[in-house]
């Protein structure tokens, strides 16, 4: 299990970046990370950020330097790629305006000092919105990005020592043009993730790269690797961060609808098992940071840093913590917060902390009832036992979904309306019962019951004081007759997400939905 925990200015000393996305920021050995660049209200930054992990303090480093046209550094830019070996950070490329960069600088961090390179061999186009990664201790690789005419495919390798760039020359199926990747080197392979293609779709597609090193004496050539688990769903502006025996990917952006297509903005943390080779949803204890894309997450020692990035009309400067439960700012978090965490050494405290979870909003659906009842109408598909909401009128289903696609959701837009509560039962069909918040498991609940609920009225004409009645004491559904979510015990949560996601509609390969069709009492 791992907590986000937000950093408050207190935290650290000195003053502190201000907001930006589309910046990078690197880790320079385990002593500091240096954030450069980025967009702001439609300004690109040039300032050189650091943050010094020992003393927890933030600085401005105050750079010298001589570029060709007599700067002192990188004029100001944003979606460029940077990339630290030893103490040196390189960047290359970017945008400025409307203009791509493709010039390439490199920052000496021991006495904060830039200077322009004058590389030669095979010279990347100007672009943005590419991805890079180190190759050991000399060498820099980098994939793909947008021209402004066009979507990349193409490999380079740097050297750092020689300041030579190579075209790598890939034989074989090649992974669509695109940009708003990410690339990350994993031992011997470049992997790479998601990502914008020609004509404009999101991307979810995994390849790796072989050929990079030269001792292997291997032929360049590109694999799409097909692996199991709870894979990402279609994005790009994400980030994809080396810790341990696992890589983890944090938010980004990706469409959905239809006719009219629209930004989602997530923050979900799904990592790449290296051992087994799988996708696996990482388990969150609390509430995760708002949904962004084009923000920074580095790994320090067993804590990830999430800075910055952009969620379509915000600009973020928050800085947040990802940290496992024993992380002595996690147990401060447990401690002061204990509801956001499930027991499961004691049951009975779990179910507390559900009761206490859910207080507020079961008083609020109490009123919502009362007041129903004075004015004589009613939105529920049930009779007076068991109250059966409409979802436009179940307002945490409703709030859980405009979060999913990062705008609020009203119960008027009858397409975003749909297209929300699809959304929001495709996140659960995905989920684990350790990673579903404790927020969430009212929501779901009632969404397991207005579905069987619905089934039943549809199918056996049935009302729903009879439908109570014929499923009374059946194993099947049976925690449809729950009048709240505090009745859960701790114990029936990975039950009732069972059976959720077997009543949950689908489409088979035929095209036709399945689902409480195909599960028959």
């Amino acid at each position: 299990m791992h907590f986000w925990v937000r950093a408050s200015a207190s935290d650290f000393s000195g003053t502190l970046p201000q907001p930006r996305s589309g910046h990078t920021a690197v880790p320079i050995g385990k002593s500091k990370v240096v954030v450069f660049g980025g967009l702001l209200d439609k300004k690109f930054l040039s300032d050189v950020a650091v943050y010094d992990i020992e003393n927890k303090l933030w600085f401005q480093s105050e750079c010298t330097g001589n570029g060709s046209d007599g700067q002192v550094g990188p004029c100001p830019r944003a979606f460029h790629v940077a990339v630290a070996i030893d103490c040196h950070m390189f960047i290359f490329g970017g945008r400025s305006g409307s203009r791509r960069l493709g010039d390439f600088w490199v920052l000496d961090t021991d006495i904060w000092q830039w200077s322009e390179l004058t590389s030669f061999g095979d010279l990347p186009s100007p672009r943005d919105f590419s991805a890079a990664s180190a190759i050991g201790n000399r060498k820099i690789v980098m994939y793909g990005g947008w021209d402004g005419k066009k979507w990349l495919s193409d490999v380079y390798v740097l050297d750092t020592i020689s300041l030579e760039w190579m075209e790598l020359p890939v034989t074989g199926s090649l992974p669509p043009p695109r940009c708003g990747h990410t690339a990350t080197m994993v031992e011997k392979r470049l992997l790479v993730f998601g990502g914008r293609g020609g004509g404009g779709p999101i991307m979810s597609d995994l390849w790796a790269l072989k050929g990079l090193i030269e001792e292997e004496n291997e032929t360049p050539g590109w694999t799409q690797l097909k692996l199991p688990g709870q894979a990402p769903s279609p994005r790009c502006g994400h980030s994809v961060t080396s810790g341990g025996h696992y890589l983890m990917l944090f938010g980004g952006h990706g469409t959905g609808g239809w006719l009219s297509r629209y930004d989602i903005y997530h923050n979900d943390c799904i990592i790449l098992d290296r051992l087994s080779a799988q996708w696996k949803r990482l388990p969150i204890g609390n509430e995760s940071p708002a949904a962004r894309a084009y923000h920074s997450l580095i790994h320090i020692g067993s804590r990830y840093m999430l800075f910055g990035g952009f969620d379509g009309k915000l600009t973020y400067g928050d800085i947040w913590w990802l940290v496992p439960e024993e992380d002595p700012i996690a147990k401060q978090f447990i401690e002061s917060s204990p509801k956001h965490l499930p027991d499961n050494k004691g049951m009975a405290a779990g179910n507390i902390n559900i009761q206490s979870a859910f207080k507020e909003s079961q008083r609020e659906n109490d009123a919502i009832a009362e007041l129903q009842r004075r004015l004589g109408i009613s939105v529920s598909l049930s009779g007076p036992g068991l109250q059966i909401i409409d979802e436009s009128e179940d307002k945490e289903f409703i709030e859980l979904g405009s979060r999913l696609i990062g705008e609020r959701v009203s119960k008027n837009e009858q397409d975003l309306l749909s297209q929300t509560i699809e959304m929001l039962r495709d996140q659960w069909r995905k989920s684990t019962p350790s990673s579903i918040p404790l927020k969430e498991l009212g929501p779901l609940l009632r969404d397991y019951q207005r579905l069987i609920t619905r089934h039943h009225l549809a199918n056996s004409g049935s009302d729903s004081q009879s439908i109570e009645s014929l499923l009374s004491g059946k194993e099947a559904y049976k925690f449809y007759h729950l009048k709240n979510v505090s009745q859960l015990r701790m114990d029936d949560i990975p039950k009732l997400l069972s059976e959720y996601k077997k009543i949950l509609p689908e489409k088979n390969s035929s095209g036709q939905k399945t689902g409480l069709e195909e599960h028959p009492l």
